[in-house]
């Protein structure tokens, strides 16, 4: 388990920068990890991966030392207990809109009596051979992430965030902008106002402030960080290939238009 510096980044409301991994190859943490992120999510709500593949690249991520977070399908027990036996650092769950959804999620990924998780042994656990550390583990060190995507998370936050357990937020700016009736319209002013408001929450209540910046260019990550955001997750693999490699060869148009005379 790598997250012992996150989890106190985030106590600390300290700066921290990670990725987001959607497809499903150990080559991917790997490349990625070499770029000097903190931590990866995988995610498994809008991707193909698998629990099988969750598994590898956890392992892959973390032999990187790198905590390793999974973005889980949902706020619902079984997802959240086999990734966390599977050896995850912590869940990132989607659609936490209520203090309801916010319990769920803790009593998801806790033993009793701070939870309802059931008990396996597996990678987590070290098989059985480490159970009683590992559960000593899961009650000082594991990290659950509220993601807040929808308008009705933004308006409940402050009862949010007060749930024992929750070691953070999340922005999701499409669902939130989604939840508006806009999707994708970051600077309308209804969605700035939500971010206005969630911004003054967190600060109020002293939790870290967290933000997906889509945009994989490094002033969108910088007008992020300099509006006070600390756990900001930076882009996705596939956008990071696929603008480096639009780039490329946009320019490699235009040099042989140049060329050509056009």
């Amino acid at each position: 388990m790598k997250n012992i510096l996150l989890k106190e980044k985030l106590k600390n409301r300290e700066l921290t920068i990670g990725s987001w991994i959607t497809i499903g190859h150990p080559a991917i943490p790997e490349i990625l990890a070499q770029a000097g992120f903190e931590w990866l999510v995988i995610d498994i709500e809008h991707t193909t991966i698998d629990l099988a593949m969750v598994q590898i690249l956890i392992s892959t991520i973390q032999a990187q030392g790198i905590a390793a977070l999974v973005r889980v399908s949902k706020n619902e027990e079984v997802v959240i207990k086999r990734v966390l036996d599977s050896g995850a650092d912590g869940i990132i769950v989607p659609m936490v809109n209520t203090v309801e959804d916010a319990q769920k999620a803790v009593a998801f990924a806790k033993y009793p009596p701070e939870g309802k998780r059931g008990v396996g042994l597996a990678r987590a656990q070290q098989y059985g051979a480490g159970f009683d550390s590992y559960k000593l583990w899961v009650k000082e060190k594991l990290i659950v992430i509220a993601q807040i995507e929808h308008i009705d998370a933004v308006n409940n936050l402050e009862e949010i965030i007060k749930v024992k357990g929750i070691d953070g937020t999340i922005i999701g700016p499409y669902d939130l902008s989604g939840s508006l009736g806009i999707p994708g319209e970051y600077n309308d002013l209804k969605v700035v106002k939500a971010l206005d408001r969630y911004k003054i929450t967190c600060r109020n209540s002293n939790m870290s402030m967290g933000y997906h910046v889509i945009d994989p260019n490094y002033q969108s990550l910088k007008e992020k960080i300099n509006e006070g955001y600390n756990f900001i997750a930076f882009s996705t693999d596939f956008l990071f290939m696929g603008t480096k490699s639009n780039q490329e060869m946009e320019k490699k148009n235009i040099s042989i238009a140049h060329d050509k005379g056009l």
